[in-house]
């Protein structure tokens, strides 16, 4: 929220610097996240000197210039061609240095240099109004009084003062400083304990008394809950203009474009005051004004020219003909204020905060009226924000001719004041230093709280209505500690840390060493959001039983927003598309994250880890060869996961269909399916606007840690002796598998047997037909001695026969 330093100078007088103000703003939990200048002209004058004209002669090689000996402060004059035909001697100018950008208010900025015109040497530039930007006159140089002092800096002599916007990062829960009034009372409060400054704050004025004609325009509220307080004010004979400039620069300077002095008035009021208005045209409005509903896709055009559809549920405000505004929302395209305005009818008004919240959310639209609205404004300042504004109408509008005001409210729905007892041993207990009872009075008194009763124990205190968020006695005392100082409380010596008993086994660590692993391949982890589109259910396997189960939220951030993810691969397909989109095809991704159920027994939801790979497998260059990622990296990932887990020889492969991919394999353990390897079919591809293929890995990580037991882990020391390492070249028939030649010698050679690996294919003319070559090494290793060859030998013999017993495997010499 953009705060203007001048704009709260008005609010609270204090002699401290920006930067002090800045840090006790942070210090009281408002914190700043920046400070920016603002110049109400740009360039802020920068480099604009006020100069004197000594001498001014006709320049000797050009009719139209003048050759000018100016004085600006300094021990030597600057020698300046000018070309204005009202410069003359002994005047007061205004004299842009050699380095000065200029910013003029028609055309490009440019910098003055040091130069010659027409063979004279020129060291500045006389200048007029417009090319500064204080003006449109360009007949000639601007002329000072001649009272001004040469050297003068521009800035000063015409009073140009920057402003500064404080940034503040406020939280969800300070609605009460959503305003400049709102940051000054705290800051206030702040100063009063700190007693560094002499601090006055000044009260909102209400001094403003409508009319007593009877209001012209009737208010009906139909729905009191989402609306328990409207107030109207009818203002005729009012004249539709340009504002004045200290109300258009007060906007400008937080980032808002003034429309008219009416629009602009109810913007100012809001940011001056926190809450919203809105001025109806009087002659627009169709008989009486009623707040309620309407047929749920009824269309409403807003101020933005959108034709929306609304909702069942959406508070509107209408009239006879229908709806004028979304309440708390945005305006109709025929409720504002335009030149053409004689009338206006004011509205304040108090809305409920979720529903407010609900309907923005449902109509993509995110307002400064919503923002306030939905985290519930003063509903005590609904008056004085439309007297104040009305008092404004009136003067900038040119009028006195109001109406009495229509009020319609109902106090049993409105916001109640909170009582809360604070007890001082809570105090202490929680803040950890005694903080003194004069002390915490004082810092609730200037915090607007009141004490309905005191003893011994504590105080029984009524928060002020603003403060929504503060309804338990934890709140009051971190008012009291955020006023006092978090840096007043000091560390201890001693710190005090419970050693608790590690869960095993522990689920982070075997997530840590399976994303260690991971990444050690080359693979990014990434991060996407629980929540997804609903459009997502329509490629579910069984779409109607994922509309039956999905979690909805209840009030959604967006329409793409709403509803709670059943699987991984969308949102991985998105990213898979949005890094193609953006030049980065060779991916390699995985992620953790959950995927959420409703049941009948209650919600449900687990941790699934899913990894992507799309385009080149390893990155090009000149030992690689431009191989795409296929079916073998795919499960290499899979196999990564495995292997962190000690799995990897006991997984178990089986050929499936699924809705997901056009080939897809399960990976099996223990009897049970731990997921799915697969290529992305066509029409997801098409979904997503993807072109080139990807791979997908899908795993149940809830199944794979339940399946986990360190109970069962059983640690193994290093071998003392020796492994030995034999190739053989074996001729077997074209339909027999490494896998079954692996299987075979392990069962063969149960004990010394520990690795079979597969280092060389061979196909070719000198094979004989439906023959092919596998050279494979066994590794043999015995924990209790050194192998010797009779051993290795029997070992070896045992496995060739096995092989050519049950695959015709014969060794090749």
């Amino acid at each position: 929220m953009k705060i203007a330093h001048s704009w709260l100078s008005q609010w609270v007088k204090a002699d401290l610097s920006l930067e002090r103000i800045s840090e006790i703003l942070t210090d009281i939990g408002l914190e700043v996240e920046g400070v920016e200048t603002v110049n109400k002209i740009p360039g802020g004058l920068e480099g604009l000197v006020v100069g004197e004209v000594l001498t001014c002669d006709q320049h000797p090689n050009a009719d139209r210039l003048s050759l000018t000996t100016v004085n600006i402060g300094l021990e030597e004059s600057l020698q300046i061609v000018c070309g204005a035909p009202n410069v003359s001697t002994g005047q007061k100018v205004i004299v842009a240095t050699v380095g000065t950008v200029l910013y003029p208010l028609e055309g490009d900025s440019f910098k003055i240099k040091k130069g010659k015109i027409r063979g004279e040497v020129s060291q500045g530039m006389i200048c007029a109004e417009d090319e500064i930007g204080l003006g449109n006159g360009h007949e000639g140089i601007m002329v000072l009084d001649e009272n001004a002092v040469a050297g003068t800096p521009a800035a000063i002599h015409f009073n140009l003062e920057a402003d500064h916007i404080i940034e503040i990062g406020l939280t969800p829960n300070r609605t009460d400083a959503m305003s400049h009034r709102g940051v000054a009372r705290d800051l206030h409060a702040a100063l009063l304990h700190l007693q560094e400054s002499k601090s006055e704050l000044l009260d909102v004025p209400n001094d403003f008394k409508p009319g007593n004609d009877q209001p012209s325009i009737d208010v009906k509220v139909d729905d009191g809950a989402s609306c328990p307080k409207y107030i109207g004010l009818s203002i005729h004979n009012v004249k539709v203009k340009e504002s004045p400039d200290w109300l258009k620069e007060r906007l400008i300077s937080i980032g808002l474009a003034p429309k008219n002095n009416i629009v602009d008035i109810t913007n100012f009021v809001m940011h001056d005051l926190g809450q919203p208005l809105h001025a109806f045209d009087s002659n627009q409005i169709s008989g009486s004004i009623r707040i309620g509903h309407l047929p749920a896709n009824t269309k409403f055009k807003s101020l933005d020219e959108v034709e929306r559809e609304l909702h069942d549920n959406d508070l509107m405000i209408c009239d006879d003909k229908g709806g004028l505004c979304i309440a708390g929302v945005f305006g109709g395209i025929n409720s504002g204020v335009n030149e053409s305005t004689t009338s206006v009818f004011l509205e304040s008004a108090y809305f409920n905060p979720v529903m407010v919240r609900t309907t923005a959310r449902r109509h993509g639209l995110n307002t400064d009226a919503s923002f306030r609205f939905e985290r519930g404004v003063d509903p005590e300042m609904t008056e004085l924000a439309l007297l104040r504004a009305a008092e404004l109408i009136c003067e900038l509008g040119e009028t006195s001719c109001t109406e009495s005001m229509v009020l319609v409210e109902d106090t049993s729905v409105l916001p109640k004041t909170a009582e809360i007892n604070l007890l001082w041993n809570d105090i202490k207990r929680l803040i950890g230093i005694e903080v003194q009872k004069g002390t915490c009075k004082n810092i609730l008194a200037s915090l607007d709280f009141k004490v309905l009763d005191e003893d011994e124990q504590g105080l029984k205190l009524a928060a002020p209505r603003y403060r929504t968020d503060v309804t338990r006695p934890a709140d009051v005392i971190e008012e009291i500690l955020r006023i006092y100082g978090f840096n007043q409380v000091p560390t201890p010596v001693h710190l005090k840390a419970a050693l608790s008993y590690e869960q095993k086994p522990n689920r982070e660590r075997y997530k840590e060493r399976i994303s260690q692993n991971l990444t050690a391949r080359g693979a990014m982890e990434m991060m996407s959001n629980s929540l997804t589109s609903s459009a997502y259910l329509q490629l579910m396997p069984d779409p109607e039983k994922s509309e039956s189960s999905v979690v909805k939220m209840l009030n959604p951030l967006s329409s793409d927003l709403g509803i709670m993810r059943q699987s991984l691969v969308f949102q991985g397909l998105e990213a898979v598309a949005r890094n193609r989109n953006h030049k980065n095809a060779d991916l390699f991704m995985y992620e953790f994250g959950k995927v959420y159920n409703k049941y009948e027994s209650g919600y449900h939801e687990e941790e699934h880890l899913a990894i992507y790979l799309s385009g080149r497998a390893n990155e090009l260059n000149w030992n690689n060869t431009d191989q795409q990622a296929g079916p073998a990296e795919a499960k290499s990932a899979a196999y990564a996961v495995f292997s962190s887990l000690g799995w990897s020889d006991d997984i178990k492969e089986k050929n499936v269909s699924h809705p997901f991919f056009s080939v897809a394999l399960d990976f099996q353990f223990r009897k049970k399916t731990l997921g799915t390897v697969g290529k992305i079919n066509s029409k997801l591809m098409k979904h997503f606007g993807i072109d080139a293929p990807v791979w997908c890995v899908t795993l149940n990580w809830e199944l794979m840690f339940g399946m986990v037991n360190s109970k069962n882990l059983k640690a193994k020391g290093l071998a003392k002796f020796p492994a030995v390492r034999r190739d053989l070249s074996l001729l077997v028939d074209e339909a027999i598998t490494f896998s079954d030649l692996k299987n075979t010698a392990f069962q063969a050679e149960r004990n010394l047997l520990k690795e079979v690996g597969l280092f060389d294919v061979y196909e070719g003319d000198k094979m004989k037909d439906g023959k092919k070559s596998y050279a494979i090494n066994l590794t043999l290793q015995d924990s209790e001695k050194t192998l010797n060859d009779q051993i290795i030998d029997k070992s070896i013999e045992k496995i060739t026969n096995a092989l050519h017993k049950n695959h015709g495997a014969i060794l090749r010499s």
